[in-house]
């Protein structure tokens, strides 16, 4: 066999469904320990007290060796790229059994949730009309073999709580722990997107790194802002890359990229950019005030900024016989405009190293997001190549940042509407109870950039994670907030002195993206980042 997946819980931790979805996903070979019970006992239908009883009898005259000599027997004809799995055990001496026999091979998973959780989800359970189960969860852990399962975790390799996870975030962690998936991309191109719905905290981790490069590239439009706060204030950039106003590199707004001229012109000034320094594509699109008007109504149904980035897209796909505008047809435009394709070749001769700076997040892609929730581009790492012209063969490094909460709009105020889903909403007065941080601190740091409207928040979300990482393929992943795991967290300045759940947090996140976590912001602060690269 490939591996062997020990599973331990409590009753109603959800071992059985993780078991039953490892089997549909990837083909693992599940070995039901009740079945093997309900044999012993020779009863197909026997009830939970009968499986107790038979299964602590059972332990005491093998010292809990039945469960490795019928996995032994039931596994001769196992292929050896199969996955075993073992639902489930109960005592160690079953584990240790376990592990003397096959060594390294064995991954030992443990499912946890709160008492309340299991109570109820037992008794639903029994509302089901499943047969054979108790009177009520009392009765259950009245068995002494079951209350001691919780110590089991002691020695799992994998603990995941399931109060906190869905169902699809538990199988991937368990999956990503297996190494069943994972996604890694492997010159002169160094990418940064978004991994959940936007607001990640993207601009700050941008702007940290802006000054290593010798071009600043960035596509999307206005309908993202990115943050980047200094000892000086507050910056907020909607066309121009973060780093802008931070360092001297040449800037290029690709031919992906959305304008609206009055906003643009404002950065310019405001970032105090010389004509030299900036490159517009001629081929970007212009927003007019008509493509803002139009896309007015979006506000209302599903939380746009109704900026018109969405208008102005599909106006240049219907407008192809004429009247659509592009960079290159406005007069305060021209000194700025250029070819893309050029300069970034140019810089590709110096030796210049390029950083391309993503927009909003792979949750909100709108070929890849959950739609019509979705912005009006493609937000992941090939789409953005693509958005720059700049093929994949060039890229060195992707940078996906995720933030501890994920975030998205506030809903729209018409009934009914929704800016989009998220698993596990949360309001941000648990966030502060969580943290420790002041509630009003976080309710004035957390409004959009852009339409400045209250964000919504939600649980990390694990099977978000993996996607995303699938379709970016990140070398890296920065994680923000990480304060809001831990108020004391932004007072570390080294990976050692983060708190002890922020470091498993952490290792987690890089178990279930496949990528290294080498950036992590403390608090919402440009300087706040520990930096764990080695490039």
């Amino acid at each position: 066999m490939k591996r062997l997946v020990v599973l331990s819980g409590p009753v109603a931790a959800g071992k059985t469904e993780l078991a039953q979805q490892l089997h549909d996903r990837y083909r693992a070979h599940v070995l039901r320990t009740s079945d093997l019970l309900r044999e012993y006992v020779g009863a197909r239908q026997a009830d939970r007290r009968a499986l107790q009883l038979a299964g602590q009898r059972l332990d005491r005259e093998t010292g809990g060796r039945w469960v490795i000599d019928a996995l032994i027997r039931r596994c001769a004809d196992v292929d050896d790229d199969t996955v075993v799995v073992v639902d489930s055990v109960r005592i160690q001496d079953q584990i240790n059994a376990i592990r003397t026999a096959f060594g390294r091979r064995v991954v030992h998973l443990h499912l946890t949730a709160s008492e309340e959780t299991l109570s109820g989800r037992y008794e639903k359970r029994k509302a089901e009309g499943r047969p054979g189960e108790l009177a009520s969860y009392k009765e259950l852990r009245s068995n002494r073999t079951e209350r001691l399962v919780p110590r089991l975790a002691r020695d799992a390799d994998i603990v995941i709580d399931t109060d906190r996870n869905s169902p699809d975030d538990i199988l991937v962690r368990a999956a990503t722990h297996l190494r069943l998936t994972g996604n890694r991309t492997d010159r002169l191109v160094d990418v940064l997107v978004g991994g959940q719905y936007g607001s990640e905290g993207k601009g700050n981790v941008a702007a940290y790194l802006a000054p290593e490069y010798g071009l600043l590239v960035r596509s999307g439009g206005p309908n993202a802002g990115h943050s980047v706060m200094t000892d000086s204030g507050k910056h907020v950039q909607h066309h121009l890359p973060s780093g802008t106003a931070l360092c001297d590199a040449p800037v290029l707004l690709t031919a992906g990229a959305a304008i609206y001229p009055p906003a643009l012109l404002e950065e310019i000034a405001a970032s105090q950019v010389d004509v030299s320094r900036l490159v517009i594509d001629e081929q970007a699109t212009i927003i007019t005030d008509d493509h803002r008007a139009e896309e007015a109504e979006l506000t209302a149904t599903i939380g746009s900024t109704g900026s018109g980035v969405g208008a102005a897209t599909a106006g240049r796909i219907m407008g192809r016989s004429g009247g659509t505008l592009l960079a290159k047809d406005v007069p305060e435009l021209r000194p700025y405009i250029g070819k893309a394709g050029e300069i970034i070749e140019r810089a590709f001769a110096a030796g210049s190293r390029v950083f391309v700076e993503g927009t909003q997040g792979t949750g909100l892609s709108l070929l890849h997001g959950p739609y019509p929730h979705v912005t009006s581009r493609d937000t992941t790492v090939p789409g953005l190549l693509a958005e720059a012209g700049i093929p994949p063969s060039r890229l060195r490094r992707s940078v996906m940042v995720c933030r501890t909460y994920p975030i998205r709009v506030k809903d729209p105020d018409r009934e009914g509407q929704t800016s989009g889903p998220m698993w596990g909403e949360l309001t941000w007065e648990v966030i502060a109870e969580r943290s420790g941080l002041d509630l009003q601190e976080l309710l004035a740091q957390e409004l959009t950039s852009t339409t400045r409207r209250q964000r919504r928040v939600a649980e990390f979300d694990w099977a978000l994670l993996q996607k995303a990482s699938a379709l970016n393929g990140p070398t890296d992943i920065a994680i923000t907030f990480v304060d809001q795991l831990h108020a004391t967290n932004r007072d570390a300045r080294r990976f050692e002195q983060l708190t002890d759940d922020t470091i498993e947090f952490v290792e987690e996140v890089e178990r279930v993206g496949a990528a290294s976590v080498t950036l992590i912001s403390t608090r919402f602060h440009q300087r706040s980042i520990i930096d764990r690269r080695s490039w």
